[in-house]
């Protein structure tokens, strides 16, 4: 969203679909009750509205969480250009069970990622995956790339942005923003040193397999794209 957001014919709107999910699932996240209060909580009146908005600027770009998109109906994704963005768990969830204790497949999202990959291509899309690993390590090449395949023009603006907090971010972002708040583009990749928790070796098991099958599809820095067919997007 960072990077997007520095595109001069870009809106971003940070993850709409947050006090939706909440209301529908009662999921206890940090913040919960602040969110609830600031947001239309109605998913499907949420999306009808963004997507009917008045735009000053050509493209809007929505960064949404998979798992957010609960009980909705998804006759709004066929109005868009969807992008799937995964990471490792073996990365992803010792930093996850920081904010959610008690995380499991579905916090992660991966396993409606993978849905909404079969999802979006029985309508005929031809989705984009973004590994975030390749991402961090080459992020110039991976956008470049994602830019063509999405038909837009690539700048090199998306690859820096000030360290501080942005008007566009959610009233969860004293929660969860913490890193990106700080950042001032695409910090290089570096590997987890430290053991795996052993805790969380079944959840690790379970989302495996997802993010195997997504990972195949994902864009790289070098010419030959992993596996065949294997994945999709999702809005923003």
């Amino acid at each position: 969203m960072y990077s997007f957001a520095q595109r001069d014919d870009t809106l971003v709107v940070d993850e709409p679909l947050y006090g939706h999910y909440l209301r529908v699932t009662g999921a206890d996240h940090p913040g919960r009750d602040e969110v609830l209060a600031a947001m239309d909580t109605d998913g499907n009146r949420v999306m009808q509205t963004m997507l009917n908005r008045n735009m000053d600027r050509p493209l809007l770009f929505i960064k949404q969480m998979a798992h957010h998109l609960v009980g909705l109906d998804h006759a709004f994704l066929k109005r868009m250009v969807n992008i799937l963005l995964i990471r490792d768990p073996r990365e992803m969830l010792p930093s996850l069970i920081i904010q959610l204790p008690d995380a499991s497949v579905s916090d992660t999202g991966l396993a409606q990622q993978y849905e909404l990959l079969q999802e979006l291509r029985r309508l005929g899309q031809d989705p984009v995956v973004l590994d975030s690993r390749e991402l961090v390590q080459n992020p110039s090449r991976i956008l470049h790339k994602l830019c063509q395949k999405i038909d837009i023009p690539f700048t090199e603006k998306m690859l820096r942005w000030p360290a501080e907090a942005r008007r566009e971010d959610g009233v969860w972002a004293r929660y969860w923003y913490h890193r990106v708040h700080e950042s001032t583009g695409f910090a290089p990749y570096r590997p987890k040193t430290e053991p795996f928790p052993a805790h969380l070796q079944p959840l690790l098991e379970q989302c495996q397999p997802f993010y195997d099958r997504l990972s195949q599809s994902a864009l790289t820095a070098n010419d030959q794209e992993r596996g065949s067919h294997e994945t999709s997007k999702i809005a923003g």
